[in-house]
């Protein structure tokens, strides 16, 4: 599986690409947002773990910015967070047909299996 992992922190996606990558899939990290939407842009990914809150260009934005450029993509889109997401954020996220919200770190249990993803 060739996975887009967008968060702004290098040791996060340190420590989700040796774990990925040691399952076999090809993962690629982008530690800001932008450089995250101009690889999805770009490049095919079967899946896109996206951190939410990232300094200048958070994770709404990057959803916005790729409702517009590329939509086709979002439901490939799986929301990676620490914190918890407010009722408006949440609905928001909705409307971009993201259903699929994980915890960091428990988040790492469950990705290959985005199925059994719970929002």
């Amino acid at each position: 599986m060739k996975i887009l992992h967008i968060d702004d922190s290098p040791v996060i996606c340190d420590l989700y690409l040796d774990l990925l990558d040691s399952r076999g899939h090809s993962v690629t990290s982008a530690n800001e947002g932008k450089e995250g939407l101009e690889l999805v842009t770009k490049n095919d990914y079967d899946l896109i773990l996206l951190d939410m809150c990232m300094a200048n260009y958070g994770g709404m934005d990057f959803l916005r910015d790729l409702k517009n450029q590329r939509p086709s993509e979002l439901p490939k889109v799986i929301i990676i967070s620490r914190l918890s997401l407010s009722e408006i954020q949440l609905d928001e996220i909705s409307q971009f047909g993201i259903h699929s919200i994980q915890e960091k770190p428990s988040a790492l249990v469950g990705l290959e299996s985005p199925q059994k993803l719970v929002v």
